[in-house]
């Protein structure tokens, strides 16, 4: 192996494994010692000290004294701060998801392809006490929900995913065959909307659209989520229209 290949995959792979050292953190732990770190990532204690040292020099992560715990850093918050400012795709989307969850009273979502997993990316809670709470930086696998398979469904590889990747139980209505759900794809390519009820949440249902580029490459997905008990409140028809259009006019401005 000649010199650059060697320095070019060395900084590959340092900079993989500190990206994992930062998206290691989640709402639901958002604080971690420096062994828990180290089996969340795989990351050896030596090799995760010179990371965080770098990390907390440089702002993106917090070091508790006391605790000897980390947390993610105000840089991180500056920088997130500036991705919203400056993303087209966010400043579009943030009105017209207001009003449709407006319209509603129902949770609205905007989602986005990150790596393997569909990420929240923008978030409106419903007004109802009952309601399924979701939050910006949720993940959740490709398979499962209607928001995941929206963008499965228009992702380039899409069949390769299905093939190779492993169908895990997440509720009792989770797709489990890999033929049910690439007849489901396909069927979500020529409507252009997914439906789920309880895939991942039970009793939560969710219908959701594609927002696609000038390429007709999916780069987010629009969700509204509405409790089974209510569902059947609201005409299916509307709400299918409602939520196409909502991505059409996403697209519309974007491009």
């Amino acid at each position: 192996m000649n010199q650059e290949i060697f320095e070019k995959n060395y900084t590959m792979s340092s900079l993989h494994k500190a990206i994992k050292v930062l998206k290691a953190f989640t709402k639901d732990e958002p604080s971690l010692s420096l062994t828990e770190l180290s089996k969340k990532t795989g990351i050896s204690i030596s090799s995760l000290q010179r990371f965080v040292s770098t990390f907390v020099y440089e702002g993106f992560l917090h070091k508790d004294e006391r605790t000897k715990r980390y947390q993610l850093g105000h840089s991180l918050l500056y920088l997130g701060n500036l991705v919203k400012e400056e993303s087209s795709l966010i400043i579009v989307a943030e009105p017209i998801l207001k009003k449709l969850n407006e319209q509603f009273g129902e949770s609205v979502s905007m989602n986005i392809i990150d790596g393997l997993e569909r990420r929240c990316i923008l978030n409106y809670d419903s007004t109802y006490p009952l309601s399924t709470k979701m939050f910006v930086g949720d993940t959740s696998p490709l398979y499962a929900g209607a928001s995941s398979k929206a963008l499965l469904a228009f992702m380039a590889n899409a069949e390769e995913y299905v093939e190779r990747i492993e169908l895990e139980l997440i509720s009792d209505k989770t797709i489990l065959s890999k033929e049910q759900l690439w007849e489901e794809l396909l069927q979500i390519r020529k409507q252009r909307f997914a439906k789920s009820n309880s895939e991942r949440v039970r009793g939560a249902c969710s219908l959701s659209a594609p927002i696609l580029d000038a390429s007709q490459q999916v780069i987010a997905s629009v969700s509204l989520v509405i409790p089974e008990v209510r569902y059947n409140d609201y005409d299916e028809n509307q709400l299918i229209g409602t939520i196409q259009s909502v991505g059409l006019e996403i697209e519309k401005q974007l491009f």
